[in-house]
């Protein structure tokens, strides 16, 4: 058997769910739906991961959408992608930081997919985040060399993966809240929310408040179809309070998976996370107990069972 290859989306974001995208896609595999919804899109790796033939994938953050819609319809394309980054990257290289900022001017004044894409790969740690009149503020990643033929050509493949994927799904792509998006729903469409995490980081585009946080649980609870909701559950030093006082009833089940991430620039500053996975609707497959569904295997836990310091 072959181990589970995971497909990368060319944008970058922070608190992108790769790490997730075998988990959510063994929760959903067995299960027929109609239609594939997501309020909170992000870099659409899992999107991208399940490969719906119809999808609502919505997001706030409309340089995302708009990336996205541009490749549906063709007005970004390897090809382009390629000479685009080429000739950038070598203006970057020959001009150093002062060129990635000017740049950064031109896509605040007059957004478009290409910057975007340009910003994105090249700001700081790849993070995306704007400021409250909607510019994008990340700074240089002090790597004026960033664009070498080996990661143009990443990149190009992650834009032509993603394209062909887009160009043989029935795909939506729209601007708008969680809100709308889910007040679209129907009985037989699937839902995935990975809404920003309270507590852990700063949402990409926006604010994320409790009182979003709580019109979510509410909207997620009355939903007439299957959901899944991803957030963080705890790690060394403390847990989430919100999973207890949303989820801890009947009717709802959770999953959980560990892995490592890494503050600042060493490899030694590094921390277990337990992430959530929590669905309306139980795991119906057991998979073999070959190692190649290792990385496949969740763990269902009881809602009040933390993998935490008892003094936490």
């Amino acid at each position: 058997m072959m181990a589970y290859i995971l497909l990368v989306p060319p944008i970058k974001c922070q608190g992108i769910k790769t790490k997730l995208v075998p988990e959510i896609k063994n929760l959903v595999n067995d299960i027929d739906f109609d239609r594939w919804i997501e309020p909170f899109c992000g870099s659409c790796v899992v999107a991208l991961n399940i490969q719906p033939k119809k999808a609502l994938l919505a997001d706030t953050n409309v340089h995302i959408i708009q990336f996205y819609k541009d490749i549906q319809n063709r007005s970004i394309s390897p090809g382009g992608v390629k000479e685009f980054l080429i000739e950038q990257g070598q203006q970057l290289k020959t001009k150093g930081e002062t060129y990635y900022y000017e740049i950064r001017e031109r896509f605040n004044l007059s957004p478009n997919s290409y910057d975007f894409l340009f910003l994105n790969r090249a700001c700081f740690n790849g993070v995306m985040r704007f400021n409250r009149k909607g510019y994008f503020n990340v700074p240089f990643c002090r790597k004026p060399d960033r664009f070498s033929p080996a990661y143009v050509t990443k990149i190009v493949n992650q834009i032509r993966t993603i394209a062909t994927v887009i160009h043989a799904s029935d795909w939506v792509f729209e601007a708008m809240d969680f809100q709308k998006s889910l007040s679209q729903v129907k009985s037989n469409d699937m839902v995935y929310a990975d809404p920003p995490y309270m507590g852990r980081h700063v949402d990409y585009f926006n604010s994320w408040s409790e009182s979003h946080e709580n019109c979510l649980v509410a909207s997620l609870q009355n939903l007439s179809c299957k959901f899944i909701l991803s957030t963080w559950h705890s790690n060394e030093f403390r847990r989430n309070p919100l999973i207890d006082k949303n989820w801890n009833s009947n009717g709802f089940h959770l999953f959980t998976k560990e892995h490592f991430y890494h503050v600042g620039s060493h490899e030694d500053l590094r921390h277990a996370m337990l992430e959530a996975l929590i669905t309306n609707f139980a795991l119906e497959v057991s998979l073999p107990a070959q190692p190649e569904y290792a990385q496949l295997r969740l763990l269902e836990l009881p809602f009040n069972e933390y993998k935490v310091n008892p003094t936490s």
